[in-house]
């Protein structure tokens, strides 16, 4: 009998641990998402966006202020693009630009590079120096250039950053969120030429002078996952090891920043594989219950034709989908004459009962008044 308790004794020991167990780890900073377990993170802070619509998937103190080390220089890099008037144009490199503290290309002072070859000093091996020759060239002094940065930070809508120089060296006012660095990640995979050069992995850039440098991308991303595509890497005391990666497939495409997260790759990799395969990118109006037409009163013809000229995409998981519901307030038929786009209408979509978008339906063809022959017809065919 003493026996059978002891063991009765032990057996809700153990429930009692488990309980304990599954009750504390939620609370404990590593589940973390906007749909619950998409993944876990060890990182200060996270985001997972996606770029288009800027939703985002997933995220761990989002809004929380922290440096960003070297991925900074993503804002660097889309100043510099948006502002030089011509990025092959080669120029002097100023003794300002020399002997840059931290990851370094190793310029010269006095040798002649252009700012897209120093672009891809910037971006793939993180040339603190390079940085600097981009800012004095593009903004004529650096200051001058950060002022610009944080212009493009507010444009984008990054309230929560700040920048005091383009190379993301250490400093108390110098700080971004997981979110912002997200949003400006995916307004600056809308650029081309910056897209082309975060997914370079090796490539090479001459000086006038003959000097050559050979640079390897240090996204280890790009070469390890499929449909990686950039964006930086980044590491301080302060900041700790930061990553933000990008990666899309032929549906969609993802952001994932990390903030002091030691992992910063292999975490990464899991966020955005989950992230692509639970969410597919949706144009939500393929899908409206439009009528082809509406009636017309005291036309030439009996029926107009009408039709909507928006989209809008969204990445839903598959549950999200069948909560989508579509509101129709449509006219059931129009006085004519009226012209073409003439507003007949409105249809809503909403997602689990919140309004998400609306947008206005129109004719597409012109409705001419009927003739007096006509009326006179109608009339006796009436009577």
């Amino acid at each position: 009998m003493k026996k059978n308790r002891l063991i009765l004794s032990a057996i809700c020991l153990c429930l009692l641990a488990l309980s304990l167990f599954a009750f504390i780890l939620p609370s404990g900073g590593l589940l973390c998402s906007a749909e619950g377990d998409l993944s876990s993170t060890s990182a200060k802070a996270m985001c997972v966006m996606e770029m288009s619509s800027g939703r985002v998937l997933d995220e761990k103190n989002g809004d929380t202020l922290l440096p960003m080390a070297s991925t900074t220089k993503i804002m660097t890099a889309l100043t510099a693009i948006e502002n030089c008037v011509d990025l092959d144009e080669v120029f002097e490199i100023s003794p300002k630009s020399v002997g840059i503290s931290g990851t370094s290309i190793y310029l010269r002072e006095g040798e002649h590079l252009s700012v897209r070859q120093l672009l891809y000093g910037l971006m793939l091996v993180s040339g603190n120096d390079s940085a600097v020759a981009i800012a004095e060239r593009v903004g004529g002094t650096t200051n001058k250039f950060v002022d610009l940065m944080n212009k493009t930070a507010r444009k984008i809508g990054a309230y929560n950053t700040h920048f005091d120089n383009p190379h993301g060296l250490d400093s108390k006012t110098h700080y971004t969120s997981a979110k912002d660095l997200a949003l400006i990640t995916s307004y600056a995979l809308k650029n081309p030429i910056f897209k082309e050069i975060v997914t370079t992995k090796n490539t090479k850039i001459t000086s006038l002078e003959g000097k050559t440098r050979y640079l390897r991308n240090k996204n280890k991303l790009l070469f390890s996952l499929e449909g990686c595509i950039g964006v930086k890497t980044g590491f301080t005391d302060d900041a700790g090891r930061c990553l933000v990666s990008a990666c899309e497939n032929d549906n969609m495409g993802v952001v994932c920043v990390v903030l002091n997260c030691g992992p910063m790759f292999e975490e990464s990799k899991t966020l955005l594989e989950r992230a692509l395969e639970k969410y597919t990118l949706y144009d939500l109006t393929e899908n409206y219950n439009l009528p082809a037409t509406i009636g017309v009163e005291n036309g030439r013809v009996g029926s107009v034709r009408i039709a909507t000229k928006g989209s809008y995409f969204y990445p839903l998981t598959q549950a999200e989908k069948e909560k989508v519901r579509y509101v129709y307030n449509i006219d059931k038929s129009i006085e004519a004459p009226a012209d073409k786009d003439t507003e007949i209408g409105e249809v809503q979509i909403f997602i689990d009962n919140n309004l998400h978008f609306s947008e206005k339906v129109f004719t597409i063809e012109n409705v001419r008044r009927s003739s007096i022959w006509q009326n006179v017809k109608q009339f006796v065919d009436r009577w």
